[in-house]
């Protein structure tokens, strides 16, 4: 877990990243604390925004794919509101991401449909038409040839079965195949921690879609909670 001060102005951390191990089992409950710490780290007065890795609707969590099921039906909004003393949003961790390279990074000032990616443990998605962000969109769990999509193409699936990088490119594209089948964007934004080397692999693809790596790389989430943090209205 990581956060820091964003200026969002810019779309830049105004201090270094604070980051805490993950706790085992990341339960609600030892989640909340570490929230709080960080805000007690920068001494923080200022809007805040949390990602998380599901699908998050008016604050509370309906997913729990590669987290603790515990977290199913848990406002998380009131948690760590709770936990840190002021009003705190939660937003889908590929939602923010989006948020923040659409706003500030490879998506800014794009047209019509853009889709941003996020390979890491599974494969997150942000969709966005001329801007807006439709929440939620989850494509990491597209069926494809009877499997999650994830299964297959996640940058984790590249570790666990030790695949080339044009091995695992040749999944990726068949996934982003369908996802431009699906959705005819004009524009696919690739991050996650699988973009930090994004010559190795995003050369190899064509899906007749322009690909750009993300130009926040570990940043996205972090401005993109902020972003989310400040808004009158969250993401629904």
């Amino acid at each position: 877990m990581k956060a820091a001060p964003v200026d969002l102005a810019s779309g830049t951390l105004t201090q270094e990243r604070f980051k805490i191990l993950t706790p085992k089992p990341a339960t609600p409950d030892a989640m909340a604390p570490i929230v709080a710490e960080f805000v007690g780290h920068f001494d923080w007065r200022g809007p805040i925004g949390v990602t998380f890795p599901g699908v998050v609707r008016h604050g509370v969590v309906h997913s729990a794919a590669n987290v603790d099921k515990s977290w199913l039906d848990t406002d998380a909004d009131q948690l760590f509101t709770d936990a840190v003393g002021a009003d705190v949003h939660v937003v889908n961790d590929a939602d923010a991401a989006g948020l923040a390279e659409v706003r500030f990074g490879a998506g800014r000032d794009a047209k019509g449909v853009v889709i941003v990616l996020t390979f890491g443990t599974g494969i997150g998605s942000g969709m966005f038409v001329d801007g807006v962000l439709v929440p939620n969109t989850e494509l990491g769990h597209l069926e494809i040839d009877g499997e999650d999509a994830e299964d297959k193409a996640a940058a984790s699936a590249r570790d666990r079965e030790d695949l080339s990088w044009k091995d695992w490119a040749k999944r990726v594209q068949h996934y982003l195949e369908r996802v431009v089948m699906l959705f005819s964007p004009s524009l696919i934004v690739v991050g996650g921690g699988a973009s930090r080397k994004a010559d190795k692999w995003v050369p190899l693809l064509d899906v007749g879609t322009k690909i750009v790596p993300a130009a926040l790389a570990n940043e996205a989430g972090i401005v993109g909670a902020a972003l989310v943090g400040a808004m009158d209205r969250p993401p629904a």
